[in-house]
């Protein structure tokens, strides 16, 4: 007894001392963990590692609702050695750096639709693109009709800074010809003519948009993306559409929008009680025009895609404890897996195989 006590006694004496050299040279330990850090992590970039393949990182599953936990929506897609990413939600593009997803080497931006909180992350990535990598063009912005006015106003707010970062930074590192994004829009068939479009077809890699139904939004697409024997859906916000399930035909893997009306219907209730009726009056609004997990997941069965993910999650779930009431009874309707999205997934989809691995970037 007396020699444990002897060795605690010890041990306590030891931390103190531990404690207090660290206090002394807390300025030099900080410094050395920085360096660290920084050595870990400027420059990181997890595409190399990964195998030749469709592989899709969730940058951002959130909604426009507060939630520690989630970006804005935001999808990012690598084919080989391609990086797209699809949406553009606040905060979505800081993801990317966490997850060692280099917004310098996007090859191109797409968007689904122009509701804010698809949008509202746009300039960082369009800042990061052109000065991470120097780009002397600015960053492609494939979208329906209307993107070129979206990138347009964003290019307007932004072109005072793009000045000041070219003045103080020269046009060797800021190239003033590589600020902003440049829009391109494609047009959808006129209803009844059909509901695709073919946005990038080159190398292996084909990249179709789809028509949704997001009204009164509108024009809103969702997208498919075909790499070496392996296809992947994003589905844009939507209410539940034939169009989708078409696109979606044989997907390996499903990302679809996701609202639970009962857990809506408590947010109605508070804002409700609270006085804030205009805000009760929103939630009842959402009910329209999005999609919940049972009705995506009668969509996935339908189209007999392998995985399904729901994105985009209203309303927001900061616990896991919530997923099972969020998820209902979607297992009723579609026979494979289902995931929760959270910010930082990564599903590997290697080419020519059925394998869909996942792992954590963040």
């Amino acid at each position: 007894m007396q020699l444990l006590k002897k060795v605690l006694v010890g041990l306590v004496a030891l931390l103190l001392v531990l404690a207090a050299v660290v206090w002394v040279f807390q300025k030099q330990v900080g410094t050395a963990l920085l360096q660290r850090v920084a050595h870990a992590n400027v420059g990181r970039n997890i595409i190399p590692t990964l195998p030749d393949g469709l592989h899709v990182a969730l940058c951002g599953t959130g909604s426009p609702f507060p939630d520690p936990t989630r970006a804005g929506p935001c999808t990012a897609v690598i084919a080989g050695d391609r990086l797209f990413v699809v949406d553009a939600g606040e905060g979505s593009a800081r993801n990317m750096g966490y997850m060692g997803l280099p917004t310098g080497k996007m090859e191109a931006l797409l968007l689904t639709h122009f509701h804010s909180d698809h949008i509202d992350g746009l300039s960082p990535f369009m800042l990061q693109h052109w000065g991470l990598a120097s780009a002397t063009a600015p960053l492609p912005i494939y979208g329906p009709t209307g993107v070129d006015k979206v990138v347009d106003g964003f290019r307007s707010a932004y072109v005072l800074d793009y000045g000041y970062r070219v003045a103080h930074h020269t046009e060797k590192i800021m190239p003033s010809g590589g600020s902003g994004g440049k829009g391109s829009p494609f047009a959808l068939p006129a209803v009844g003519q059909g509901d695709t479009v073919v946005v990038v077809e080159d190398h292996g890699l084909k990249i179709t948009a789809f028509r949704v139904n997001h009204a009164p939004v509108e024009p809103a697409v969702g997208y498919r993306f075909d790499y070496k024997g392996r296809s992947v859906v994003i589905s844009g916000d939507t209410t539940p559409t034939p169009s989708l399930v078409a696109a979606a035909k044989g997907a390996d893997l499903l990302v679809h929008e996701a609202l639970q009306p009962t857990l809506v219907k408590v947010l109605e209730i508070e804002f409700e009680s609270k006085g804030m009726g205009n805000l009760s009056h929103v939630m009842r609004d959402i009910l329209t025009y999005h999609t919940t997990p049972e009705q995506a997941a009668a969509q996935a069965q339908s189209a007999q895609v392998k995985q399904l993910v729901f994105n985009h999650i209203v309303p927001p779930l900061p616990i896991k404890f919530a997923y099972s009431a969020f998820v209902g009874d979607a297992a009723k309707f579609f026979s494979g897996p289902i995931t929760v999205g959270e910010d930082g997934m990564l599903f590997i989809l290697p080419a020519n195989s059925t394998v869909i691995d996942k792992k954590r970037l963040m």
